[in-house]
Formats: C-alpha cells, structure tokens, sequence
C-alpha cells in the first residue's frame, strides 16, 4: 500500500511501519481548512454571558493564561505604603517597596479561574527610637524572602540596619526585634492583595 515503510514485505521488516499522507486539498475526501473569521458584535455580547470565563475567542473554556505581573507589582507597592507601627521606645514607618520582583498570572483552564504569583521584597523603614536620653533616626531594610499564594502564613521578614556602627548592641538588638512586628502588617496587606487578585 502506498505509504508504507519500503522494508514491508522483507523478511527484515521492522514491527514499525510508518504512513505518508499524500496531498490531499485537491481530494474531495479532504476536510476543508479552518478559514480565520472576525468576531463580532453578537459573539462578543454573547461572551459576557456569566457561565464563561476567559476571552471572546476561547468559548470552549481552554487553556489561557493572562500575565499580571504588572498589577501585582504596583498593587503591592500600594498596599504597603502607608504603613506606620508605633513602639515602646519609638516609632518607624515604611516608606519605600525598593525591590518588588516576581510574576503573577491568572489562567483559566476548563472555564475555570485559578490565579498565582511568586514575589519577593525589599522594604525600606525609617523610624525615630529614645536611645540613652535622646531621639536618634534610625533606617533599616525588611526583605522578605521569595513567597507564593497560599503560602502566606509561613512569611518571614529579615531586618538589616543602616550606620549599624553608631548603635550600641542591645540598641541593635531592641531596635531589630520592633522592626520584626512589620511582618503581622505586612501579611495582612499580602492577604489583601491575593484577595483582590482572585478577584479579578
């Protein structure tokens, strides 16, 4: 039969036989090839309908994945900005997200919407703390290691000091332990952002 394997036949044969599809868009037994089309108006009013998720064009509710990592980045950076935690000793606040770098990404697959997102950060603080009988400035780093959706309750915070030098031990130690309290704070306004992220 035309197609198969050129060794058919022999007493050498291979168990493995292979076809070759002839040509066949002049054969009247040919499917016709998709021909593209524009949605329209009507496709696209239908696509509304609450029973479907995804775009226009994936009606049957396949595979498609929707980078968000451009919201998320921003959403974050809003949500952590106006922090403020007031001490026994002292006050700090945060005041800048200087690393937020990660991806976040919706996909719908079988009409169904499942999100997901790996980040991590560096935040800046600066604060005021009664050092033996005066104020002193202090500003600091909490970078928060690579975390993921679903995994907030794991969340840690590690404290770096700036002008360390001008602070003696148990200051450093004091000071570090209050700025460890960011991270209740920090995983409150993480779990809001996941929120409004499966949400959209």
């Amino acid at each position: 039969m035309e197609g198969a394997s050129s060794n058919a036949g022999t007493p050498e044969a291979a168990s493995y036989t292979y076809w070759v599809r002839k040509d066949l868009k002049d054969s009247k037994d040919a499917a016709p090839l998709p021909v593209p089309r524009k949605l329209t108006p009507q496709d696209l009013d239908h696509s509304n309908s609450s029973s479907h998720l995804g775009s226009a064009w994936n009606r049957a509710g396949t595979w498609e994945e929707k980078n968000l990592s451009g919201w998320a980045t921003d959403k974050i950076k809003e949500l952590l900005g106006c922090t403020t935690l007031e001490f026994s000793g002292g006050r700090a606040e945060i005041v800048e997200v200087s690393k937020c770098s990660g991806d976040a990404f919706l996909v719908t697959v079988r009409n169904k919407k499942r999100v997901g997102y790996t980040y991590e950060l560096t935040i800046i603080v600066k604060g005021e703390w009664m050092i033996g009988d005066e104020k002193k400035k202090v500003k600091g780093h909490l970078d928060v290691p690579e975390f993921t959706f679903g995994e907030l309750d794991d969340l840690q915070i590690e404290v770096r000091l700036d002008a360390e030098k001008d602070l003696v031990h148990e200051d450093k130690i004091r000071i570090r332990k209050d700025l460890k309290m960011f991270l209740q704070p920090i995983r409150e306004k993480l779990f809001e952002f996941e929120q409004q992220l499966k949400d959209r």
